[in-house]
Formats: C-alpha cells, structure tokens, sequence
C-alpha cells in the first residue's frame, strides 16, 4: 500500500452534504472569506483526526510487537480485520444516505454565512457525519498497519480540502461564469457523488481483503 491507494478516499469524505454546503458559501455574500473559513475548519478536523487515527494504531502495532518484518503479525491481522469491518460500516452509511428528500433548511442561510460560521459549520459536520468519522479512522490506521511514515496522510488530506474548494477557485478562476458553473457541482454533488464513494469504498475492501488473504 502507498499514500495513492488511499488517495481516492478524499472523495468519500466531501461527497454530498460538505461539497454542497461548499457550492452555497461560494455562492453568498462573502465567497472568500466564508469559503476560507470553511476550509479551515475542514482542515481543523481532517488533519488531527486522520493524525490521531494513525497514531493510536501505529502505538498499537509497537506495544503488541507487530510490523517486526517476520510476516505478517497478529495484531496486523486484526487492524485489517476492524479496517474491513469499518469499510462495510461506510459502504451501507453511504449507501443509506443516497436519497434526500430535498436540501436541509439551513442551507438556504449559508449565502449570507461569515466566515465564523462557515468555520463552525464544518467543524460539525466533519464531526458529526459517521462517514467522515469512520473514513478519517480507516485511512489513518491503514497508513500506520502498513508501516507508511506520517507524510504519506498529506496527499489524502490536501485533495479532501482541493475537493473542498473546487467552488471557490470556480469562483476565482470563471468570474461570472461560474454562476452558471456551480449550480451544476452542487446538482452533480447531490445527485451521483454517492456513487462514486461507493466505488472509492469497494476499492478499499478489495486492497484490505487482499491484505488479508495475502
């Protein structure tokens, strides 16, 4: 496993809702500085808690003694086993949540969002959404079980937040023309971003029960 395999994970973590809620601060009263917010607060959540994750599971590795290059250890048996069993978890969370009934009211006000609210907005839902939860734990404990150095968690972490401000630098780059450009990232998002998580997602089993088998 090298940082590319769990490159495509980022797309799991700004699928639907995040995405979405990144097309309406871009398309408010402060698109900068609200926008600027949002993805420091993303960035607030998805470095310490893919961090953390890593962490917690290379010091497991250490104190039990696996990774000690005699094959492959016990302990990395079970990291791999509770990496697939989370990667399942995902796959129905993402599936379940494919169909909305319309967008949630609070939506509507993000136009006219600071950049103090768009920074707690993604705090809570970077916190509060179990996909993200659960996708920060799995690529930080796939990293560690597989001996990669920290670093190789920055590619992942910079293409979440890129992700995140595809609307902003639509923006940026377009001028007028993105108001014609980001209602259709926001529809788009709204409508199959689901799907390719679910692809990202499979992916991720097929290498974790490969590991497993292997």
């Amino acid at each position: 496993m090298s940082f590319l395999t769990i490159l495509p994970m980022a797309v799991v973590m700004v699928a639907g809702t995040q995405l979405v809620a990144a097309v309406f601060l871009a398309s408010g009263d402060r698109p900068r500085s609200a926008s600027l917010g949002y993805l420091a607060g993303a960035a607030f959540v998805v470095v310490p808690g893919t961090t953390a994750a890593w962490l917690v599971t290379r010091g497991v590795k250490i104190s039990v003694g696996g990774g000690d290059g005699g094959g492959r250890s016990p302990v990395e048996t079970t990291i791999d086993g509770i990496v697939l069993a989370l990667l399942v978890v995902l796959a129905v969370v993402v599936f379940v949540r494919r169909r909305r009934v319309g967008r949630p009211a609070w939506m509507g006000r993000l136009r006219h969002a600071t950049a103090g609210y768009a920074f707690r907005l993604a705090l809570l839902l970077f916190v509060a959404m179990p996909a993200d939860d659960i996708t920060m734990v799995t690529v930080g404990a796939s990293a560690a079980r597989h001996d990669l150095p920290w670093w190789h968690l920055l590619p992942f972490m910079l293409l979440t937040l890129l992700l995140l401000a595809l609307p902003l630098l639509a923006l940026v780059l377009l001028g007028r023309r993105a108001e014609r450009v980001l209602p259709r990232i926001r529809d788009w998002a709204d409508d199959h971003s689901w799907i390719v998580s679910e692809v990202v997602v499979v992916f991720f089993i097929v290498v974790t029960v490969v590991d497993l088998l292997t």
